[in-house]
């Protein structure tokens, strides 16, 4: 894998962002490794903000809780800083951090520290419950520490310029936040498109890497196969020229001239030799100048491809872009729209509701006048009934008089009697008119109905 020199900062990925927004002739010129810096240089969505807002104030919590104690140890030193509100505050903390420790030794010496499968203390309820409360009254003063503090800046970063007292584990953990809000940053100011680009850009380099890589481990083992056969010829060419030599002192007595010009052939031999192996050395190291040269347009070729899909990266981003904003401007209007309607619907449901309370009254009134009448018609129709009946028993009555008169007055004529008697009288056990008509005014004056007349 290639180690690329590069390092993530906030100045590079500010870059980065301004190289997206210039025009086209300046994208040109951008390192192709501006790819690895983040899209933004600032977070853009509340909740994003959010998390990195709380992981600074986790950071300057932690500063402050990890220089409690020592604060507490030099109080008479800060307190013109801190106050006398935060100096009441932290001795009431020291005192409960003193209460505190004293019931854990307390408890360890009593042999009732054990192992209860979760790591607490053991002991009676009532010293656990003592010591829960005590560890309840040291969080509250800790947040009461840490509220006074960030009410008070000057004093908060009196007591953070004290760093030098920190313990070695809080330093290493806040450092470790540090490098993990660093790292969620770049996370949350990368996005997954990005991201993905940025893991594919360097699987390219690496495969790139390792095709060079490839390309020049052949070139070298070539070259040194080269020098190595060259290496070997000379030594041939030294043992050669040993031998000669040893020859030649063997020879040198007894003709130096013969020594003389076997020399000169060795020495001519040899320069041939050399002409030879610097020229093929030479050769080699053409090949090796041509496939670099051949390499490095290869990466500008690269280069120029990765710059072209940049730059259609970019061109996408802006439509996709034009295309939110305008779906947005669409989603206004139609939430305009919806609210009008909404408001409409609202003030007629509200005319509704009052004009069924109205008909709620007035089916009320209705039922009630519809049921005056029903009664009103039922008397009336009784009534009606009463008066049937009255009228037809009047009929009757009647009907039986006129009978009783013809009878009467038939009887009277047929017997031609009763010269000599009253008018009006008649024979015993006949009943009279008078009689007959003041019984028929007891009966309607019982029936309750008034005065009747017989026709």
């Amino acid at each position: 894998m290639l180690q690329l020199p590069y390092e993530a900062t906030d100045s590079s990925s500010k870059s980065l962002v301004g190289h997206s927004q210039t025009p086209k002739k300046s994208a040109i010129k951008t390192s192709p490794l501006k790819l690895l810096d983040p899209g933004r240089s600032k977070l853009t969505t509340v909740e994003t903000k959010r998390i990195i807002s709380v992981l600074d104030e986790a950071i300057f919590k932690i500063e402050l809780i990890s220089l409690i104690s020592h604060v507490t140890e030099f109080l008479d030193v800060l307190s013109t800083i801190l106050g006398s509100e935060l100096m009441g505050t932290l001795k009431e903390h020291e005192r409960l951090s003193n209460n505190m420790e004293a019931l854990l030794t307390q408890l360890q010496r009593e042999g009732l520290k054990q192992e209860d499968g979760r790591g607490d203390l053991v002991g009676t309820e009532e010293q656990i419950h003592h010591l829960q409360l005590h560890q309840q009254a040291v969080k509250s003063s800790i947040r009461n520490i840490l509220r006074l503090f960030q009410a008070d800046p000057l004093a908060s970063q009196a007591v953070r310029d004290e760093a030098y007292a920190r313990d070695l584990s809080f330093e290493m953990f806040i450092k470790g936040l540090s490098v993990f809000q660093g790292f969620l940053l770049e996370k949350l100011l990368t996005s997954p498109l990005e991201e993905q680009e940025k893991v594919q850009f360097m699987e390219e380099i690496s495969l790139r890497d390792k095709k060079n890589t490839e390309t020049i481990t052949a070139l070298e083992a070539e070259l040194a196969t080269a020098i190595q056969s060259q290496d070997n010829e000379i030594m041939k060419m030294n043992a050669a020229i040993r031998d000669l030599k040893s020859h030649l002192l063997h020879l040198e007595k007894s003709s130096e001239s013969h020594i003389q010009r076997t020399k000169q052939e060795a020495e001519k031999l040899q320069k041939g030799e050399l002409r030879v192996s610097q020229a093929k050395c030479a050769k080699i190291q053409q090949d090796i100048h041509q496939l670099r040269a051949q390499l490095n347009v290869l990466i500008i070729d690269n280069r120029d491809s990765e710059l072209a899909l940049r730059k259609k990266k970019y061109k996408v981003e802006m439509e996709i872009e034009n295309w939110i904003q305008k779906y947005d401007a669409d989603m206004g209007e139609k939430q305009t729209e919806f609210e009008e309607v909404d408001a409409v619907y609202t003030e007629e449901k509200a005319q509704l509701a009052e004009l069924k309370e109205k008909y709620a009254v007035l089916e009320q009134e209705y039922s009630q006048i519809k049921e005056e009448r029903r009664r009103s018609q039922e008397k009336k129709e009784r009534a009606e009934r009463e008066l049937a009946i009255m009228v037809r028993a009047a009929t009757h009555i009647q009907a039986f008089w006129k009978g009783y008169l013809v009878r009467s007055l038939l009887k009277s004529k047929r017997k031609k009697k009763g010269k000599g008697k009253k008018t009006g009288e008649l024979q015993p056990g006949k009943p009279s008119a008078a009689g007959i008509d003041e019984a028929y005014k007891r009966y309607w004056g019982s029936t309750g109905k008034g005065k009747g007349s017989r026709s």
